[in-house]
């Protein structure tokens, strides 16, 4: 059995090269891609292997968790506010810009003029910034699905308010406990379907399109009959949509994730987490060890990985 903080790093390691995989051909069509790294697309981390901002981001929710995770909602969003504003600063550094989306600006921004968490989102925003950094959530609320399902939501209202965000966002932590709880996968679009309900027909609707094409054999134009990514219900199923069709090999899952047309980083690191977490779960480290040693933030992810583990054995 993998130690739990092992479980932890892997996640967050799993999310971060994703995102560094991605991240070079976020803005590119696959025959771009295709063009530029051979008819496999991008298959490697680049050197130096830099993340964006959902990596940025993912890291800023993970540390007010590992702060507060065992707090009141209140308190813990109180730190995660303080975090977002961290981050938001951040952005006014050339070098730490890395693509933010616009209501990730918008909502960290206002959080960072004093409004309230519970208001600063923007509200009719869907795009994919809120599930891209909520794998921490499902790995830290494993055990709680109601706390999960708070968290996750208050920690997407701080940025994106449209319904599709909430459900993906909640939807997001959720698959992360199931890959950790070993549940099998061809389940799982059937328990992401139960958990959201009717409270997102958007995200119904693209999940019901991902396992319409699930068993094609063209997994290209399988993607692109879900969807580019860019909002939240459609990162998250083709995100999992990769994992689904590789789901025991975290460097197919995400090299399926990042050669897409769209959003190629949130998309990666989104299926990193979950493929990293499957793995975790049957105890193998899924992500390669030279990727773990020069993925940026490298350090601060195994601290954050033990720190995390420490606070779920707290709850």
């Amino acid at each position: 059995m993998l130690p739990e903080a092992e479980r932890a790093r892997a996640i967050l390691y799993g999310v971060a090269c994703g995102d560094a995989l991605g991240y070079p051909v976020e803005f590119m069509r696959l025959d771009a891609i295709q063009e530029r790294y051979g008819p496999q697309g991008i298959r490697d981390l680049p050197r130096p292997a830099l993340v964006s901002d959902d990596t940025q981001m993912t890291l800023a929710l993970a540390r007010a968790l590992a702060d507060h995770g065992g707090a009141d909602l209140d308190t813990l969003m109180g730190a995660v506010s303080a975090r977002f504003v961290e981050w938001y600063h951040s952005q006014d550094d050339p070098a730490q810009r890395r693509a933010p989306g616009n209501a990730c600006l918008a909502g960290t921004g206002a959080l960072a003029r004093g409004v309230s968490w519970r208001e600063s989102c923007v509200p009719d925003s869907k795009g994919c910034g809120a599930v891209m950094r909520v794998a921490p959530v499902g790995y830290l609320y494993q055990h709680d699905l109601e706390r999960l399902q708070n968290v996750a939501r208050a920690s997407g209202r701080t940025t994106h308010g449209h319904p599709a965000s909430d459900a993906a966002t909640i939807g997001g932590a959720y698959l992360v406990k199931l890959a950790l709880d070993g549940v099998e996968p061809f389940e799982m679009p059937y328990r992401l379907l139960e958990l959201v309900g009717d409270s997102s027909r958007d995200l119904s609707v693209t999940v019901g399109r991902l396992m319409q094409v699930l068993a094609w054999s063209h997994e290209e134009v399988a993607l692109r009959k879900i969807g580019e990514g860019w909002v939240a219900e459609e990162a998250l199923a083709l995100a999992l949509y990769c994992f689904l069709r590789y789901p025991d090999d975290y460097v197919a899952c995400i090299c399926r994730a990042a050669n897409t047309d769209g959003d190629s980083d949130s998309v990666a690191c989104i299926a990193g987490a979950l493929a990293a977490a499957r793995m975790a779960g049957q105890g193998k480290f899924a992500v390669p060890s030279d990727w773990v040693a020069r993925i940026e933030h490298s350090t601060e992810i195994a601290v954050l990985g033990d720190r995390l583990a420490q606070v779920k054995a707290g709850l």
